[in-house]
């Protein structure tokens, strides 16, 4: 009988939660996939305790060790899949068993499948409960029916800052909690390289460890190859003009923030920026992350699209799925309309996009999604429609202030003195520039000025200025085609109360 009391202040974490509810139900047989088995089996012996008027023993099965008891106790006749299926048909009173890599029997025998069905009968209603767990999924037709499916993701904050306070001891909550949300997505194995990575550069655990455990994270993301953490931030303060689209970010930072507190249909889900080539759009995505206080993670689209991980609408969801359980964060997607497009409906673009439009409006309220696009005319309406983001930004040519403050970010950000330069004499060469191409003037002035041996003059900015051909001018239809589609389809990241607005 299931203890009918339990501690309900205690915070429970998905992982045991989610095997609690397998044990409540009644359910004999359950198939848990993830590679993670310690972490089962602490989860098992965590609930054998909790959920029984009584202790449950725990049993523990594999194909190389045996089956052992919790005593550590070999016992003989049930080292193969059918002695220990017919241990557990015969062992007489409420258990536990853990099966370890029990798919592989299931692939190979008829005999193992048609005894699993024997012990689905044998051990119904009288608390006997069997759980296999593997790191693939393989349930046969025989079977499957009678086989609770569970898929162990990655562990949450709850069960992450759990596994710090064994670790370390002595740290407050608070640092606790920065770790363990700085270390989502990773397994508990992972965690651990990357505390003793961080203690190793800090002898104590505190917010000082947080970079050594960003590092080690960055490391293991990317070698998936499909995701990469981007570990170069970028402040709100080092983006020149694109007022509007600052203002929208800081009240949002506050809404997300508080996210826990609100409705979700409150809780700011994702921004698209689309716009002129070379205006900032990859710079606004680094600032978002900062602004919002979190880590910044890129999808890369052709990875996805190689083969070398699978069908690509198969690795897209499982990035997605691995986003999920990194939030706290901000993901991006660069070129969105190169890789998520509505074109060939029936093929893999077609399914990915599906499932892009439903996961937008369906994912964990701590992701927040940025994307940026150049040829926005290729983005389907379903796409840029209210509910999927929460606007869409329009980034076009700087205005001559924005132009100005571009100007003093990229000259102070290189060390360069602004008393002896007039910015504004120098805006009547730069009409219709982008900030990439301000930023380009910027580094040939300055390389030509230390080639000679000498500090960054006007003459020199101006002589630069004077040879460069813009891209609104080599690329003007274009351009005027981008503007016209945006007009009435986005709302202006630059302020509408700027300079030709």
């Amino acid at each position: 009988m299931l203890a009918t009391t339990r501690n309900t202040e205690i915070s429970e974490s998905r992982a045991v939660r989610a095997i609690r509810e397998v044990f409540e139900s009644g359910r004999p047989l359950a198939y848990i996939r993830s590679s993670e088995e310690q972490r089962v089996g602490r989860a098992l012996g965590e609930l054998a305790g909790q959920l029984f008027d009584s202790s449950l023993p725990v049993w523990t099965w594999s194909l190389t060790e045996g089956l052992r008891g919790e005593a550590e106790t070999l016992q003989p006749g049930a080292g193969t899949p059918r002695g220990v299926l017919d241990f557990i048909a015969a062992y007489p009173g409420p258990a536990i068993f853990h099966l370890k890599d029990f798919h592989e029997p299931l692939r190979e025998s008829a005999e193992i499948r048609r005894r699993l069905r024997d012990i689905y009968e044998n051990c119904s209603g009288r608390r006997k409960f069997v759980i296999m767990t593997s790191p693939v999924r393989f349930l046969p037709p025989e079977v499957e029916r009678s086989v609770m499916f569970l898929e162990l993701r990655p562990p949450d904050v709850i069960e992450m800052a759990a596994f710090l306070r064994d670790e370390t001891g002595g740290a407050s909550e608070e640092v606790l909690r920065q770790l363990a949300s700085a270390l989502q997505g990773l397994t508990l194995d992972e965690a651990r390289y990357a505390l003793r990575r961080a203690l190793r550069a800090n002898r104590e655990l505190g917010p000082a460890c947080l970079p050594a455990v960003l590092e080690e994270k960055r490391f293991l993301i990317n070698r998936s190859g499909v995701i990469e953490y981007v570990s170069d931030p970028v402040g709100i303060g080092e983006i020149g003009g694109l007022d509007g689209l600052k203002k929208w970010l800081l009240e949002r930072r506050k809404l997300f923030q508080a996210r826990e507190a609100l409705a979700a249909d409150i809780v700011p889900k994702g921004v698209l920026v689309m716009g002129i080539p070379g205006c900032g759009k990859s710079l606004c995505v680094k600032a978002i992350a900062s602004c919002f206080e979190l880590p910044l993670y890129s999808v890369n689209m052709t990875e996805i699209f190689s083969g070398r991980h699978g069908k690509p609408e198969g690795a897209f969801v499982e990035a997605c799925r691995m986003m999920e359980d990194m939030a706290p964060a901000v993901l991006w997607f660069d070129e969105i309309e190169m890789g998520i497009t509505s074109a060939e409906s029936g093929g893999e673009q077609g399914r990915i996009f599906a499932f892009f439009l439903t996961w937008m409006q369906e994912k964990t309220r701590g992701l927040f999604v940025a994307a940026t696009a150049n040829r926005i005319d290729l983005l389907p309406a379903e796409m840029i429609r209210k509910g999927r983001f929460d606007e869409v930004f329009f980034v076009d040519l700087p205005q001559p202030e924005e132009q100005v403050e571009i100007f003093k970010i990229h000259l102070a950000r290189r060390g360069v003195d602004l008393a002896g330069i007039d910015l504004r004499q120098l805006m009547q060469f730069t009409a219709g520039w982008t900030g990439a191409e301000i930023e380009q003037c910027v580094v040939s002035a300055v390389t030509k000025a230390h080639l000679a041996g000498r500090p960054v003059t006007q003459d020199e900015l101006i002589g630069v200025a004077a040879k460069l051909v813009p891209l609104s001018r080599t690329m003007r239809e274009q351009i005027s085609h981008i503007r016209a589609w945006a007009f009435e389809r986005a709302m202006r990241a630059s302020s509408p109360s700027g300079p030709g607005r």
